[in-house]
């Protein structure tokens, strides 16, 4: 079995009272696509802060391609964080640069390329999910929600990770370009041979882009396995996400 590219053992993450994270064990495998799923505020959005360093964890081992993380010197942590690329959730773009830039943003501030070579990457990167190079040259305003998707993923790959993550890549788009971009993020995927963590509540996106399924519950990974297995998981409570059924273990919380 070769070294995992992303590996967690007993990570425990708590915010004053609240347990977040209560020891979760999770492994992804190179070239591998795995997909977190659970619903708003199980954790699966600190998960990938505490991966990426934003937060640290209470307990627990973090490995990135074999070297634990959890205690780097910040010099350490950015070569390791340069690994890593991400399209965010409602792709967070900068209004106040061109689509060119925006893609181009890592490699002009975390790289040190050039802005001549840097724009000539971002257009090809920009080429790669289908977007001409006219489009560079518009500000994120003017674009549609899914040309926006489009450009957090050039933006994703504009500097060659070796792992890239996905945050809630099909919120605030409607069923067909939801299904577009899943399409586009599965050949990019492939296309560059890399490993990729996502977090997700859309099933349907889950079932598209992964090769292995967990799913994170009141902070624990309560299943986890190939995404053709998870529909005879024999858990009751992944069965209640994945067909989204109002009745079941799961509840609700609302305020009263």
């Amino acid at each position: 079995m070769a070294t995992p590219k992303i590996e967690l053992k007993g990570v425990t993450k708590r915010f004053g009272p609240k347990v977040v994270l209560d020891g979760i064990d999770l492994g992804v495998q190179p070239g591998e696509s795995l997909v977190i799923i659970g619903g708003s505020g199980t954790g699966k959005s600190v998960t990938l802060k505490c991966i990426l360093g934003l937060i640290h964890p209470e307990r627990g081992s973090i490995k990135v391609d074999g070297q634990e993380v959890t205690r780097l010197s910040a010099s350490a942590r950015e070569k390791v964080n340069r690994k890593f690329g991400m399209l965010f959730q409602g792709s967070a773009l900068f209004d106040s640069l061109p689509v060119w830039e925006n893609v181009a943003f890592a490699l002009i501030q975390g790289h040190g390329v050039g802005r001549d070579q840097a724009k000539k990457i971002a257009l090809q990167k920009l080429a790669k999910v289908g977007l001409t190079k006219d489009v560079g040259e518009l500000s994120p305003s003017e674009l549609s929600g899914g040309m926006q998707k489009r450009v957090g993923l050039a933006r994703a790959i504009a500097a060659d990770p070796e792992i890239i993550f996905f945050d809630e890549p099909t919120t605030g788009l409607d069923p067909i370009m939801a299904d577009v971009i899943n399409e586009l993020i599965v050949k990019t995927v492939k296309d560059m041979g890399v490993t990729t963590l996502s977090i997700t509540h859309d099933m349907v996106s889950a079932r598209k882009i992964a090769d292995k399924i967990a799913m994170l519950y009141k902070g624990k990974i309560i299943w986890a396995g190939r995404k053709e297995d998870i529909d005879k998981s024999g858990n009751e409570f992944v069965d209640q996400f994945i067909h989204g059924r109002a009745e079941g273990p799961i509840k609700m919380e609302i305020a009263r």
